[in-house]
């Protein structure tokens, strides 16, 4: 019985997006529709993918769109998909063998969940690492969507999520961020929904950490600002305030710890005093103080150095 629609954004995915399509056949018989959102792509990946598609026997349609933003290239699909639940996975990415199937099935479970989780293994630079199996959820809408906008619930993956088109209904990805947009999203869909839980991965997430840390390279101090913006909006789903300032402190330490790597100790000193004055765990408090006292040292010991070039 074809139950899920699939929305697969992509941009330049031409070397992957055969590959993405070929791991989602052996679900063939319950995919009703895969909507591949082309993102201005210059590569032919529309063509890559219709020829996969037709090989595979995949329903596939191509949705051209010139967002060059990942949550507006899948909200373009979102806005049409027919079936009553809705994959989302990205087309540098696998899906596993029966992963769909299972979170059907946990859905027939617990016909009252409207969001499947599943657990998902990370894959870094092309090296498999460890399973993320979700868990610490809880029986309360509200306290799902804050303890995950906390980081107190492992994240989840786009591609380990099955959500139902009624949950979803008008709810769409923020666009024009440089981070975090999916985070956003899933604690939108979170503050409504019935959640349920398998503990069998279903895909593989696929991890650049260089490019990860880029996106906080590039006009971090806007691009924070316009992403802390939208997360003020979720106050519309009732998650508390805060929650989201701790939210804020996890961002802008993670930002402040690569421009310290990077060697940009005016820029991690001014993410870290957000940091530090946003409420948090005890582990992100002692991480806060440890990269404060390591850019003090740091500042400490290139000042001789700069007096000495100035010197010369």
């Amino acid at each position: 019985m074809k139950a899920v629609s699939v929305v697969i954004p992509a941009h330049n995915a031409a070397k992957t997006i055969a590959t993405t399509l070929a791991s989602l056949a052996s679900e063939a018989g319950i995919i009703g529709e895969i909507l591949l959102v082309d993102d201005a792509s210059s590569d032919g990946t529309a063509a890559a993918a219709l020829q996969a598609a037709a090989k595979l026997s995949l329903p596939l349609r191509v949705l051209p769109a010139d967002c060059r933003d990942a949550g507006g290239a899948r909200n373009i699909a979102l806005a049409q998909v027919l079936y009553p639940w809705v994959y989302l996975i990205d087309a540098d990415d696998l899906h596993l063998e029966s992963g769909l199937r299972a979170l059907l099935q946990q859905a027939d479970r617990q016909p009252k969940a409207d969001m499947i989780v599943g657990a998902y293994r990370r894959r870094v630079n092309g090296q498999d690492r460890q399973i993320k199996v979700p868990n610490g959820y809880q029986a309360g809408c509200l306290a799902n969507a804050a303890a995950y906008v906390k980081g107190d619930i492992r994240s989840v993956a786009v591609g380990s999520v099955l959500a139902s088109r009624h949950l979803i209904g008008q709810t769409r990805f923020p666009v024009g961020l440089a981070y975090d947009e999916d985070t956003l999203f899933w604690a939108r869909l979170m503050s409504t929904a019935s959640l349920a839980m398998i503990e069998q991965p279903v895909m593989v997430y696929e991890v650049s950490p260089m490019r990860s840390d880029d996106r906080f390279t590039i006009n971090p101090v806007r691009r924070f600002l316009d992403w802390r913006r939208e997360l003020r909006t979720l106050t519309d789903c009732n998650i508390p305030v805060s929650a989201l300032k701790t939210r804020e402190g996890l961002v802008a330490l993670k930002i402040a710890r690569v421009h310290y790597a990077r060697g940009g100790l005016a820029m991690a000193a001014r993410f870290l005093a957000v940091a530090a004055a946003a409420p948090k765990r005890r582990s992100e408090a002692w991480r806060c103080l440890r990269y404060r006292l390591k850019l003090a040292v740091r500042r400490r010991l290139s000042a001789p150095l700069n007096q000495m070039q100035g010197a010369l």
